[in-house]
């Protein structure tokens, strides 16, 4: 296992047996307070429930190190205390943050963090702010239910994000699971409970600015406005309109992440806008998972009735979500609301043509062709339509245009049934415009989230084996090197014929 994540193991339960030596004397980390102290109205302050014996099952040393965070600190009786939110600094309690949203299509005026809390902030070694937040921590004065959390989920937000940053997909990241000792009740059902601490650019929410413009304070809007620009989009203080400038940054952002989604075949599962960050990172994994056959119209979450949030509507549900970010930035974008509202639609409608070049850019890159490569957007749009057709794995498709650029196209025939004559004919298309087979394996992962994968290790964890988990977190660190072994061949491969349809749950 790599210093990037250590996995508590049976083997390896304590610091002593982890490889965490400390290299100077351990100390808690020193954390700042810039949202609570900037926004006490949008902050409750919480008091985490005591663990009954907590446990650290993994830790994130990457993210620690990072931070500046001592890792033997981390893995030490009072550092797993930190974690858990129940040792903090300065005796001054984490906050919840509130927001609110709009969740299926409707508007909730206020949601905020039910399980969830704010510990504070710390400067990474590139000198940016970055939020400590911990989930799982027990009620807080936003709880909707009873604001625990259990292993699985916590240990699948860690995986999924952990995979989508070795991606190159912009995501929050993890610093550690703790095993609080504590069961939780679930559908009849007593789970070992957990904490989750994770790390994010901030936990601003598109709720954020909705929950103000609902109480009608500008002045908290445009303070709100302003930690946004001097906190993510800095480039927005000296533009001539520097709001008009922060939706326009906003967009550009979402649009790119929404299309790092769309290449790697991944589906959010959840997009309300309390689940979408100013930030356009990538936050909150419970109901979301990656497409095995290529069906565009796919959704697994267990609350979706209708497929809202399915893959292929993505783009569209994230321009409708930063609709409702401008409609809530209209007061500080022109005199009067009716001229604000005009240019909220302007700028949005940036989106369409955003993600259409960085979806363009996305997938020329997949295919292995060189910049200004003619008819990229055909030739990807004609093979989507191939490998709907014909339920082809999406990710192993991609990953063995690299042996046919090299001359070699068993394995992307092999993937249909029987002559295809259109294939033909678009191997022939893609062949003339020279595809590189080495961009092709250094864009199209061998090794992504298999969701039977995930759920078997998610299992075992449960059942107290963390083993599974340690070995497919350590492969999905590295997703574009091919491994050796039969015991690799299954973490390459969709589900077997006859697995039930993957169903995912908001358990984080």
């Amino acid at each position: 296992m790599s210093e990037q994540a250590h996995v508590m193991t049976k083997d390896a339960a304590s610091p002593t047996t982890t490889g965490l030596a400390p290299q100077r004397p351990a100390e808690p980390p020193r954390l700042e307070r810039h949202w609570a102290d900037s926004f006490p109205e949008l902050s409750r302050p919480v008091a985490p429930v005591r663990t009954v014996a907590p446990r650290l099952l993994v830790l994130g040393e990457e993210v620690a190190r990072d931070l500046d965070f001592d890792p033997a600190y981390l893995a030490s009786a009072e550092g797993v205390r930190f974690l858990t939110g129940e040792s903090f600094p300065d005796d001054r309690p984490p906050v919840a943050q509130v927001y609110a949203g709009h969740q299926w299509g409707v508007f909730t005026p206020i949601l905020g963090d039910g399980r969830a809390a704010l510990l504070g902030e710390h400067r990474d070694r590139r000198g940016r702010l970055r939020d400590v937040h911990l989930k799982g921590i027990g009620p807080t004065p936003l709880s909707r239910v009873d604001g625990y959390a259990v292993v699985g989920p916590m240990l699948r937000e860690f995986l999924m994000g952990e995979a989508l940053h070795a991606l190159g997909v912009p995501t929050t990241r993890m610093l550690a699971v703790v095993a609080t000792g504590r069961l939780r009740e679930r559908d009849g059902t007593a789970l070992p409970g957990a904490v989750l601490a994770r790390t994010a650019a901030s936990h601003v929410r598109f709720g954020s600015f909705e929950y103000v413009r609902a109480q009608g304070d500008e002045a908290l809007l445009r303070r709100l406005a302003d930690h946004v620009i001097a906190r993510h989009h800095p480039q927005a203080v000296g533009a001539r309109h520097p709001y008009r400038a922060l939706l326009e940054e906003v967009v550009g952002a979402v649009a790119a992440l929404t299309a790092h989604w769309m290449r790697l075949g991944f589906v959010h599962g959840v997009l309300s806008t309390d689940n979408v960050l100013v930030a356009a990172e990538t936050i909150d994994y419970g109901p979301c998972a990656f497409l095995d056959t290529y069906e565009p119209g796919a959704f697994f979450s267990s609350i979706d009735r209708v497929g809202r949030y399915a893959y292929d509507r993505q783009p569209s549900i994230m321009r409708w979500n930063l609709e409702r970010l401008g409609e809530a930035l209209t007061p500080l974008l022109a005199d009067d609301l009716a001229a604000g509202e005009e240019v909220a639609t302007e700028i949005v409608a940036g989106f369409d043509a955003e993600y259409r070049r960085r979806r363009a850019d996305a997938f020329r890159a997949k295919l292995g062709l060189a910049r200004g490569a003619a008819g990229v957007d055909e030739l990807a749009d004609d093979v989507l339509v191939l490998l709907a057709e014909h339920r082809v794995d999406f990710t192993g498709f991609w990953r063995d245009l690299a042996t046919a650029a090299e001359g070699d196209e068993g394995a992307v025939r092999a993937r249909f049934l029987g002559p295809v004559p259109e294939l033909d004919a678009w191997l022939r298309r893609w062949r003339a415009l020279a595809p590189d087979a080495a961009l092709i394996r250094a864009v199209n992962p061998r090794y992504i989230a298999r969701n039977h994968l995930v759920e078997e290790a998610l299992q075992a964890a449960t059942d107290g084996d963390l083993g599974p988990f340690a070995h497919l977190l350590e492969l999905l660190r590295d997703p574009f090197t091919e491994r050796t072994g039969s015991e690799y061949r299954r973490f390459g491969w969709p589900a077997p014929d006859g697995t039930p349809r993957h169903r995912t749950f908001c358990g984080t």
